[in-house]
């Protein structure tokens, strides 16, 4: 099943590798797409994977738009810089 999910914190082309880099090494994701204009990630995966997906995004510091707030949503935004920092240097 196709899955599109609006994300936080997605700045650059750094952030976008990252996340598709992260969430396609996870067994049966597959053809991640980032559009970071508009916030959104899209996967291929099944139901039973979702909480998973959700979990990596939010350890990477993308968590689902209004998953988390207050000192949680300022932490995810400190965390994102380190991946997108990681997203511009994986190939």
């Amino acid at each position: 099943m196709m899955i599109h999910w609006q994300i936080d914190n997605v700045k650059c082309d750094g952030c976008a590798n990252r996340i598709r880099h992260a969430l396609s090494a996870l067994p049966g994701v597959n053809d991640v797409t980032v559009n970071v204009a508009q916030h959104e990630v899209c996967f291929a995966a099944n139901e039973n994977q979702l909480a998973q997906i959700e979990a990596e995004l939010l350890r990477l510091g993308y968590p689902r738009s209004g998953q988390v707030n207050g000192f949680a949503a300022i932490k995810a935004d400190v965390v994102s810089v380190v991946s997108c920092a990681i997203g511009r240097m994986q190939s």
